[in-house]
């Protein structure tokens, strides 16, 4: 078994192309930055995010907080298929999310005569979704974490979106079903949700990618305020066979590549040829991408091909990699896809793109980098809702647990313990 500090067994593996640096410790050092942001804010509300605001995004904030009228103004201005396409995606995403919750079922057993337990299904009483601005507007963002939160039902979902954000999205965080949207952005925005300020109400968990000094502050705050996980830059990987088409494969990996200069983009495969064939076709299609000065940098820097000697070792590697996208192109996608474990979240055969994913189709996009994916999988409502234990005994399932949780307490020097345990049993023996 190889530990995550361990590097893979490379025997069974060789490399057309590696990637020549690694996202993960390219990460400037933002924690002390951060944790000032974070206790500014917290000290002095308003002021400090409106001082940040300025500072890091070169705005000027008057009310935090978007008007409904502001908000619905936004919904007006949206070109009428823009409208229709981003309702498609919520529909879409809203059905998943529902057929998940119907998932999730209170309980309540008799696990011992007399002795009775279960859970209920609670939802968060204030969630907030952070809403990254990006080189374009993200209409899918407010979605992914917006949407659930309120199938879940959580009564109250606060969205922050940084105050430069294209228009429509602030139409999507309203068409989502955000309760309140704050024109905050960066790690300002966090500090506000975990705390809250004078205009902003604190939250109990906080969801939503963003980028470096977003995540820090995700980190920080973690502990007293929940939060999803901690994003990284985005993944794909692309597992293939002989059958592989090298074009295809190409274009989903600059379709992700694009979304960052350190998106982290992969091909493993049993076929040499295909490997080759992918690596001139990836720099080929680049020639004409018009958002190549982002993923030609993606694609040097973090781009990789490797080759396997076999399917096992092709497996093998990919969970250990665990990517956050993962494509399975191969004879048989959908046995393959039964074998392998870590992923963030996984597209069968050729005809699935990270891309209906990532903006309508229905399953969530915020998902696990940076190898999360082998303890984790990605935002769903669940991650909205707390399983919340209960029991309750009666006379006979007292005597059933009361001596030995009295024995054990005494064992383990715990006399006030033993006394709790021991007193209902001493009660009902008087009468």
């Amino acid at each position: 078994m190889t530990s995550h500090a361990e590097p893979y067994p490379t025997a069974k593996v060789t490399w057309v192309k590696s990637p020549t640096r690694s996202a993960e410790n390219d990460n400037k050092p933002v924690a002390e930055l951060v944790a000032g942001v974070l206790a500014d804010v917290k000290a002095r509300g308003d002021v400090a995010v409106r001082e940040y605001s300025v500072k890091f995004d070169k705005a000027e904030v008057g009310a935090l907080e978007i008007s409904m009228a502001e908000r619905e103004a936004a919904v007006a201005a949206l070109d009428p298929q823009t409208r229709k396409d981003t309702e498609f995606a919520i529909a879409n995403v809203r059905r998943f999310a529902e057929a998940q919750l119907s998932t999730i079922l209170p309980l309540d057993i008799e696990a011992l005569p007399g002795v009775f337990m279960g859970h209920r299904v609670i939802p968060i009483d204030r969630v907030g979704c952070y809403v990254p601005g990006g080189r374009f507007p993200l209409l899918s963002a407010p979605i992914m974490t917006i949407v659930p939160a309120k199938v879940a039902g959580v009564p109250e979902v606060i969205a922050c979106l940084p105050p430069n954000a294209h228009r429509a999205m602030v139409a999507g965080c309203h068409l989502a079903g955000a309760d309140r949207v704050y024109r905050i952005g960066g790690a300002q925005a966090i500090a506000a949700m975990a705390f809250g300020t004078e205009s902003v109400p604190p939250v109990m968990k906080i969801m939503g990618p963003g980028n470096a000094f977003v995540n820090e502050a995700k980190r920080q705050v973690f502990g007293p305020v929940g939060i999803d996980q901690l994003a990284g830059p985005s993944e794909i990987y692309i597992l293939a066979d002989e059958t592989g088409d090298a074009e295809m494969i190409a274009t989903d990996l600059l379709a992700q590549a694009e979304h960052d200069v350190r998106t982290r983009v992969g091909l493993i495969t049993t076929d040499r040829a295909l490997a080759e064939a992918v690596v001139a076709e990836v720099e080929r299609q680049l020639e004409g991408l018009s958002t190549a000065h982002v993923a030609a940098p993606a694609w040097r820097d973090y781009g990789e091909v490797a080759v396997c000697a076999d399917e096992a070792a092709m497996i093998a590697y990919s969970d250990w990699i665990a990517a956050e996208h993962l494509q399975v192109h191969t004879r048989d996608a959908q046995g393959l896809s039964k074998k392998l474990r870590n992923y963030g979240s996984l597209f069968i055969g050729e005809l699935a793109s990270v891309v209906y994913s990532d903006k309508c189709s229905g399953t969530n996009h915020t998902l696990p980098t940076m190898a999360a994916g082998r303890y984790t999988g990605g935002l769903w409502v669940g991650a909205y809702v707390k399983i919340a234990t209960h029991q309750w005994l009666e006379p006979e399932g007292v005597q059933a647990v009361a001596p030995p949780a009295a024995r054990q307490a005494a064992s383990e020097g715990l006399e006030g313990h033993r006394r709790a345990a021991q007193l209902r049993l001493d009660r009902m023996q008087v009468r």
